[in-house]
């Protein structure tokens, strides 16, 4: 019974020698590249090519959102509707409705020049687009 004991101790401490002797040599070796990293290395593009491709849509969705901003009382989502809407709010005594509607109205407001600002400043990427030959953008 002795001798199992002793020969279990043994093995277990090889075993645990073995363990602490392996990490550190793992720890020293640098590991080699991966895949992986090889070809995220190799994306180092600004994204030219894919914004591009995507103006004639960013382009139409600024064009309707603007439109909707900018559209008469009737037109759901435009500035004049909630315009209206927080008017009726104030005339109907509903002040804490009206307080909410106005905040949105400021909101909605300033999101036109934000708009129009990207319109202008995506017409310039259509153009270097053109000129770069990098889609088929109008």
């Amino acid at each position: 019974m002795r001798t199992r004991s002793i020969a279990l101790s043994s093995v277990a401490a090889a075993t645990a020698l073995l363990g602490v002797a392996g990490t550190a040599a793992a720890a020293d070796s640098t590991p080699a590249p991966s895949a992986s990293a090889n070809s995220a290395k190799t994306r180092t593009g600004d994204g030219a090519q894919a914004l591009c491709k995507r103006a004639p849509k960013i382009d139409k969705r600024l064009h309707r959102a603007l439109h909707r901003l900018q559209g008469k009382a009737g037109v759901r989502g435009s500035v004049a509707r909630l315009e209206k809407r927080a008017e009726k709010a104030k005339a109907a005594g509903h002040t804490e409705i009206a307080t909410f509607l106005n905040h949105k109205l400021a909101h909605r407001t300033s999101l036109v020049p934000t708009l129009q600002q990207r319109q202008k400043d995506l017409a310039k990427v259509a153009t270097w687009c053109r000129s770069h030959h990098n889609t088929t953008s109008s």
